[in-house]
């Protein structure tokens, strides 16, 4: 097949191309290029603005690719943008989305209170009723958090002439994380603190996640599978451990013999509470499972070990965690 990549150098785009071309796959990288990356041989890149996709419509209608996958549609005026211009370049669109739409996510952020949703959440399971989920935190209108909105990415593709399949994802860890989501557990244990404090809310709540090139591989068997077409799909790693699990396995991969202390919130250091209102964020996987045989190529031991490797090897500028031992210390020795 002859695929078109909107994005496709950062994180999980840059696995999904790699899954192509191990497949044989003719693949084509359209992007902003402010991302140094060594692109598979045979990769074409076009360097162009993904918010104004129109002005390169002539030169995308050329390339005649089978199906686009974009990983970067972030609101629905961009989407429907994106749609009306790739009605010309082809019949077949792979839009990345986030389990962010489901109403979960309100619950937990306290945007939509109400009891906690039974999970996992399958992919017909209620979405949330507020748009635009991190206005907040928006500089002003012209900060793509203003808008962003999956709902709405969603709902413009879907309505679009295009067969679209629709690949909701959760948290993403890996090699290249920007987000580091592993950071701030296994760079204690590097550094031999002889605890990890964890947030006794946290201990027994279940978060869906995938590692990098397990996303990847989903995306790239979508993308390659015609009876994926008006399909939505959830990816995620099944079963989702508990946040004390979790830590644990990180843990054994990392070759940590510390202590995993559950501490009740008023006393441990604000950075370090965490409260998730009974909200569990499951993500059931089994559709994708079934009707695509989806399977992770990577063990979950060796997907953690790769990437306490990259991130040991390219530690962050900076972190939200502060990583305040002495804080720390103090609430282990009042604890005794």
């Amino acid at each position: 097949m002859r695929l078109l990549v909107i994005g496709g150098t950062r994180f999980i785009g840059l696995s999904a191309v790699n899954h192509f071309v191990a497949a044989g796959h003719d693949v084509i990288v359209f992007n902003r290029g402010e991302t140094e990356v060594d692109l598979p041989a045979g990769v074409e890149r076009i360097t162009g603005d993904l918010w104004h996709l129109s002005d390169y419509a002539t030169e995308l209608e050329a390339l005649s690719p089978d199906a686009v996958v974009h990983m970067m549609l972030l609101t629905g005026k961009q989407t429907q943008h994106t749609v009306e211009v790739l009605a010309g370049v082809t019949d077949r669109l792979v839009a990345i989305s986030s389990g962010d739409v489901y109403r979960m996510y309100a619950r937990i952020n306290g945007t939509e209170p109400g009891p906690a949703d039974p999970t996992p959440v399958d992919e017909d399971g209620p979405l949330r009723e507020r748009h635009y989920p991190y206005r907040d935190m928006a500089e002003g209108p012209d900060d793509y958090r203003y808008d962003y909105d999956k709902i709405e990415v969603e709902t413009a593709a879907t309505e679009s002439d295009l067969a679209t399949t629709i690949m909701r994802l959760p948290m993403v860890y890996g090699p290249r994380d920007y987000q580091r989501r592993l950071w701030s557990y296994h760079k204690r244990m590097a550094d031999g603190r002889p605890a990890i404090l964890l947030d006794t809310r946290l201990t027994d709540w279940r978060a869906s996640r995938c590692f990098v090139d397990d996303a990847g591989h989903a995306i790239a068997r979508a993308a390659t599978s015609p009876s994926a077409s008006d399909r939505i799909y959830n990816v995620a790693e099944h079963p989702a451990p508990t946040e004390l699990e979790w830590v644990q396995m990180i843990g054994e991969v990392a070759g940590w013999e510390g202590d995993i202390v559950p501490v009740e919130p008023d006393l441990l250091p604000e950075p370090l509470q965490t409260d998730p209102r009974g909200q569990d964020l499951y993500m059931d996987s089994t559709r994708i499972r079934a009707e695509l045989g989806f399977v992770e190529p990577v063990t979950r031991r060796e997907a953690i070990a790769r990437t306490i490797e990259w991130d040991l090897a390219h530690p962050p500028d900076s972190h939200l965690d502060p990583f305040d031992y002495s804080a720390e210390d103090a609430v282990l020795e009042a604890l005794g």
